[in-house]
């Protein structure tokens, strides 16, 4: 088992969970993180530190898309291992609907 970040991540991107990884398995993405299901330790340390909660045990049904997006991004994006500020206006997209189908973007991300 390993977690995976879902759709409620995108143009959130909160990164607390980063911080407290010990592993540090989270690849950065242009609007939201992905965890490496091959490095996941599944400790679950990371998923309570989600402001919203969009880390989830692949354990729960009908989150085989997720954790096949994870997997995939996380080849390509860089892994971020030290917490960086949420986009500005990261509480007003908390909890928005389809961004997945909006504004999922697959460019890396962390080029700041």
């Amino acid at each position: 088992m390993t977690y995976v970040v879902t759709d409620n991540c995108i143009k959130c991107k909160y990164m607390d969970c980063v911080e407290v990884c010990p592993v540090d398995c989270f690849y950065e993405g242009e609007n939201m993180l992905v965890i490496h299901p091959d490095e996941c330790i599944d400790c679950g340390v990371c998923e309570p530190e989600c402001p919203a909660e969009a880390i989830k045990p692949d354990a729960e049904p009908g989150l085989e898309q997720w954790l096949k997006l994870n997997a995939d991004m996380a080849k390509s994006w860089p892994n971020i291992t030290i917490k960086k500020d949420p986009p500005a206006n990261a509480d007003e997209w908390n909890g928005v609907p389809g961004k997945f189908e909006r504004y999922f973007s697959c460019a890396p991300g962390g080029g700041d």
